[in-house]
C-alpha cells in the first residue's frame, strides 16, 4: 500500500484480521524472535508468508525490525507500542472464542441437520 493511499478502519482491521499477523502478534507478546524462531512458531506458514506478514506488520507500525550489522545477518522482530496495544483485544477475542466454542459447535450441529433446500 502507498502512503497517499486512503486507509481507513477497514484496512486497520483487515491488517490485523488475518490468521498469520494474529499469531505473529501473539507469538511476539513479550519476546524478540527472529524468523526462524517465527517459523517454526508458525505451524504451516512459509517462509515467504511469514516475510509478506512481517513486513505488512513492520509497514504499519505494529512489528520493529532490528537488523544487526553481522554476517550472515542477524534480524529481530519485535512488537512496538502499537502492537502491544493490541495484545489485549487479541486476547479478548480468544477467551471470548473459548467460551463460545461449544455454543459455535451446537449451532453449526443444527445448521447442517436442516435440509438443504431449507438453507437455501
Amino acid at each position: 500500500m502507498e502512503p497517499h493511499e486512503e486507509f481507513g478502519p477497514r484496512g486497520v482491521l483487515e491488517l490485523v484480521a488475518d490468521k498469520w499477523s494474529i499469531l505473529v502478534i501473539y507469538h511476539l507478546h513479550n519476546k524478540t524472535l527472529r524468523h526462524s524462531q517465527l517459523k517454526r512458531l508458525l505451524d504451516g506458514v512459509s517462509s515467504r508468508m511469514l516475510t509478506v506478514t512481517l513486513r505488512k506488520l513492520e509497514e504499519n507500525g505494529l512489528v520493529h525490525r532490528k537488523v544487526y550489522p553481522v554476517v550472515p545477518p542477524k534480524v529481530e522482530y519485535s512488537l512496538t507500542e502499537i502492537g502491544v496495544a493490541l495484545v489485549r483485544p487479541l486476547q479478548m477475542l480468544c477467551e471470548w472464542s473459548d467460551r463460545h466454542l461449544g455454543d459455535i459447535q451446537e449451532a453449526r450441529k443444527q445448521y447442517h441437520s436442516i435440509p438443504s433446500e431449507e438453507t437455501a
